[in-house]
C-alpha cells in the first residue's frame, strides 16, 4: 500500500562523479539535510537504495510534536516545529503541515503521573502546554467519553502527511540544485590519508570529502562494515487507515492504548499507542547490555517476537567488499507486515474513548521499522573513526517531527559553521561501544 501511494520524485539516472557532500539515505533526515545544504549553495548528491521517503518516513503517524519529547532533544524539536511552519511557504510545496495542537488523554494513575511530570519540562521550555481536567478535556475534545480524568494539551503542535511531505521536500532540494538518485545503494566509503575521499555506490564512485549517513534502520549495518559499532535495534510499528462518519476532533490525540490523526484526504491514521513489536534478531543478543536498562523501563510497551526476521538477519552479510552486491541492494525497502491484532484492538479502544468512532472501518494497514538507540535519542554528529563521515540516525520513532531540525543541525555541522543548537546531546561517543572499532574503509 505504501509503495504504491507514496508521491514520486524526478530521480536522476546516475550520480555525478564528484560532490561537495554525499547524503546516504532518502528519509526525512537525509532529505532535510540535502535541502539545507543545497540552499547553502553546496553540490549535494543524495543516494537512496529504494524510493525516497518509502520506509519509516512514510509509515509513521504524521504527528509533528514537541510534547512528550526527551528533554535532551526538546530544543531540536522546538526548532524543527518552527521549520515545519515555514516549509510550504518558503519552498512552494505542500507537506500537509497544519498547526492543530495535540492532546494526550490520561486514564490511569501512571499516565497522569507521566504527563504531569512532563508538564514541568514544558514550562521550562516555555511551551503553550496546559493540564486539562475533565471539563477542560470536554472543551478541547468534544465527544470524548468521561473515562478520562486528565489531559495534556500543547496548542502549537501539529500534523503533516507522511506520504507526501518527504517527496515534496526532495523536489524542493532538486530545484535548489541537489541531485537525488533513487535505486542507488551506497555500498561503503573509500579513504585517503585516513580521511573519507569517496562514496562507492552500485552506480559508480562519487569523489567527496564529506558524507552523511542518514540510513535509518540500516545505519548499524553500514557502519559495521567500517568497524564502527553503532548500538541500534529495529522496532516494528503498526498503523492503519480508517474511515468514520462521526464528528471527531481534528487534532491528533493519544492515550494509553490509542492514537489517531485526521488526514487531509478525509480518513484517519490510527494506532495502538505504546504497543510495538521488538523482533528478536542476532543484534538483540549482541546489544543486550546496551538496551537492557531501557527495556526494563518500557517492557510493557513491547511485544517480543521470534520470527522470520531472525533468520533473515542471521544470514545477512555483515562484511562485504565494495565491488560486491550488498544487503542494501538485496532488500531495497523494509516493508514488513502489520500486526493486525494491534489494529483490531485500536478500533475497540477508539470507540470507547470517542463513541463517534463506533462506525469506524479499517480500509488499509501497514507497518514500518523504527530505528532505536538505547536512550531513544538520535545520533547527529561526526563519526570519529572515519574523518569526513557524519551520522544522522536512531530517531527512535521521533524522526518525522524532528527531521527538519535535525537536517538543519547536520547541514550546519557539515558546513563547519556555528550551529543554532547544541549538538552535544547527540554525539555518537556517548555510547562506549562506538569508540572501540577502527575504521576499515578501503584506502
Amino acid at each position: 500500500m505504501i509503495l504504491e501511494a507514496i508521491e514520486k520524485i524526478p530521480s536522476a539516472a546516475r550520480p555525478p562523479d564528484a560532490a561537495d557532500v554525499v547524503v546516504i539515505g532518502g528519509g526525512i533526515a537525509g532529505v532535510s539535510t540535502a535541502l539545507f545544504l543545497a540552499e547553502a549553495g553546496l553540490r549535494v548528491v543524495l543516494c537512496e537504495k529504494g524510493l525516497v521517503g518509502a520506509e519509516q518516513s512514510a509509515r509513521n503517524w504524521g504527528w509533528v510534536r514537541q510534547m512528550g519529547r526527551d528533554p535532551a532533544e526538546l530544543p531540536m524539536t522546538v526548532r524543527s516545529l518552527d521549520i515545519w511552519r515555514g516549509l510550504d511557504r518558503t519552498y512552494g510545496i505542500e507537506t500537509g503541515f497544519r498547526e492543530t495542537g495535540i492532546t494526550y488523554i490520561c486514564r490511569t494513575r501512571h499516565e497522569v503521573r507521566e504527563f504531569t511530570d512532563w508538564a514541568d519540562h514544558a514550562r521550562e521550555a516555555d511551551l503553550p502546554t496546559r493540564i486539562l481536567d475533565r471539563k477542560g478535556l470536554a472543551e478541547v475534545l468534544p465527544g470524548i467519553s468521561d473515562r478520562f480524568s486528565m489531559g495534556l494539551h500543547t496548542a502549537n503542535d501539529g500534523r503533516a502527511e507522511p506520504l507526501s511531505a518527504v517527496p515534496q521536500m526532495a523536489k524542493a532540494a532538486i530545484r535548489l540544485g541537489a541531485v537525488i538518485v533513487e535505486n542507488c545503494a551506497a555500498r561503503g566509503v573509500e579513504t585517503s590519508a585516513g580521511a573519507l575521499s569517496a562514496v562507492v555506490t552500485e552506480k559508480g564512485v562519487i569523489r567527496t570529502e564529506r558524507a552523511v549517513l542518514a540510513g535509518g534502520a540500516w545505519s548499524r549495518l553500514f557502519l559495521g562494515n567500517l568497524g564502527v559499532d553503532f548500538p541500534q535495534l529495529k522496532i516494528l510499528g503498526t498503523a492503519a487507515r480508517i474511515e468514520s462518519a462521526g464528528a471527531v476532533p481534528q487534532m491528533p490525540v493519544g492515550g494509553g492504548h490509542l492514537a489517531f490523526r485526521k488526514r487531509l484526504d478525509g480518513g484517519y491514521t490510527v494506532a495502538q499507542r505504546n504497543a510495538n513489536i521488538a523482533p528478536l534478531v542476532p543484534d538483540s543478543f549482541r546489544l543486550f547490555g546496551d538496551f537492557f536498562p531501557s527495556f526494563l523501563k518500557s517492557w510493557h510497551e513491547l511485544k517480543l517476537r521470534v520470527g522470520r526476521q531472525f533468520v533473515t538477519e542471521f544470514r545477512m552479510p555483515r562484511r562485504w567488499a565494495l565491488d560486491a552486491v550488498t544487503p542494501f541492494e538485496q532488500i531495497r525497502t523494509l516493508d514488513p507486515l502489520p500486526h493486525e491484532p494491534f489494529n483490531r484492538q485500536t478500533l475497540v479502544n477508539l470507540a470507547r474513548a470517542f463513541p463517534a468512532f463506533a462506525d469506524a472501518r479499517q480500509t488499509s494497514s501497514w507497518a514500518g521499522m523504527i530505528d532505536a538507540t538505547p536512550d531513544a535519542v538520535p545520533v547527529i554528529g561526526p563519526v570519529a573513526a572515519v574523518p569526513g563521515l557524519y551520522l544522522e540516525a536512531g530517531f527512535s520513532g521521533h524522526g518525522f517531527g524532528s527531521g527538519p531540525g535535525a537536517g538543519e543541525l547536520m547541514a550546519e555541522m557539515v558546513r563547519g559553521v556555528a550551529t543554532r543548537l547544541d549538538p552535544h546531546p547527540f554525539r555518537l561517543e556517548r555510547f562506549a561501544k562506538s569508540q572501540g572499532g577502527a575504521a576499515r574503509a578501503a584506502a
